[in-house]
């Protein structure tokens, strides 16, 4: 008997993975969900042999008590599960030109499949890599959830970005990696003590006043304020900030035209910018030719520095964090 050639087999396992998510996700669509346990990452009694409860912004969610086909849908949880050594099958990229984020090793990347970008991940990509662990947040997908909970246990994080260490342990929580995480956690705490030290110490480095500016395709030019991913790991060093960022918007950001880029100079030790998309779209190429620009005494003094945005802005994790502490030593101390 002949045997279907590869692409009539690859529309079979299409069609069946199709049929089979929308006939679970019906179901879901008239069952509660996540069950009703009580503890956090603890046994409880309603939960299966092999599974746990872990607390997420959705409920209670049961998942495997050693996942081992994790799905990632953002940069955050890529970078929290390759820092804990767990290899995802499956996660979606943050930028169609670069795919995953180029800061982490080749070797620890290689193989996961690619599930679309990462506000709008293919789920039947999700469903054919039949994961047991789907990792998100609820500000990226909340409105999905009914149908990725129906494809595997789903934990969500409430949001992104500036929780992104309490995010970590949630993280850690539902891929059973807790002890690991105690390392990595103590590891980076150490390794922020180190680069103060090498700055002059607490006083110092407070003394110091740095200010992140990043250009954004299709947006304002945003000057960082204190409640994001960047300016915890600044905190964590010590180091000081200029006032301007307290004009920030919920302390995310204060944005600006490059008519106004002065203000992201004033009372500035040090700047250090980034770029997402096209840098003429972005106004990078306007904004660093102009008089505003190179009138900002930070840059008469040499003291501005380009940087990796995927890592400086994107990576939301422990992984980029200790690569950030790294090039802030080596900038800061030169």
């Amino acid at each position: 008997m002949s045997s279907a050639s590869p692409a009539t087999a690859r529309r079979h396992r299409q069609g069946a993975a199709a049929v089979s998510l929308a006939a679970v996700g019906a179901l879901a669509l008239s069952a509660c969900g996540g069950g009703n346990s009580a503890g956090s990452g603890t046994k409880s009694e309603g939960d299966a042999p092999g599974t746990r409860t872990v607390k997420t912004a959705m409920g209670d969610v049961r998942v495997p008590a050693v996942p081992k086909r994790v799905v990632v849908l953002d940069t955050a949880e890529l970078d929290s599960a390759i820092t804990l050594g767990v290899k995802p099958v499956g996660s979606t990229h943050a930028d169609v030109e670069t795919g995953f984020l180029n800061y982490l090793p080749e070797n620890e990347v290689a193989g996961i499949a690619d599930v679309g970008e990462m506000m709008t991940p293919n789920l039947e990509a999700v469903a054919e890599l039949e994961p047991d662990l789907i990792l998100t947040s609820k500000v990226r997908h909340e409105d999905k959830y009914r149908e990725l909970k129906a494809i595997a246990p789903t934990v969500m994080t409430e949001g992104t970005g500036h929780p992104w260490k309490e995010n970590f342990q949630l993280h850690a929580e539902a891929l059973g990696k807790q002890a690991e995480a105690k390392k990595v956690t103590d590891e980076y705490t150490a390794h922020a003590a180190r680069v103060t030290e090498a700055l002059g110490g607490r006083d110092k480095a407070a003394a110091t006043r740095v200010n992140v500016v990043r250009f954004v395709e299709g947006a304002d030019i945003r000057i960082y304020g204190r409640k994001n991913y960047i300016a915890t790991v600044l905190a964590d060093v010590g180091l000081g900030r200029p006032s301007v960022v307290d004009k920030a918007k919920d302390g995310f950001s204060y944005d600006v035209s490059p008519e106004k880029i002065d203000l992201a100079g004033e009372g500035a030790d040090v700047v250090f910018h980034s770029t997402y998309g096209d840098p003429a779209k972005a106004k990078q190429t306007q904004t660093l030719n102009s008089a505003l620009w190179r009138n900002i005494p930070a840059v008469k003094a040499g003291k501005v520095f380009a940087v990796d945005d995927q890592l400086w802005i994107q990576g939301i994790g422990y992984t980029a964090a200790n690569r950030i502490l790294d090039e802030l030593q080596a900038r800061l101390t030169a």
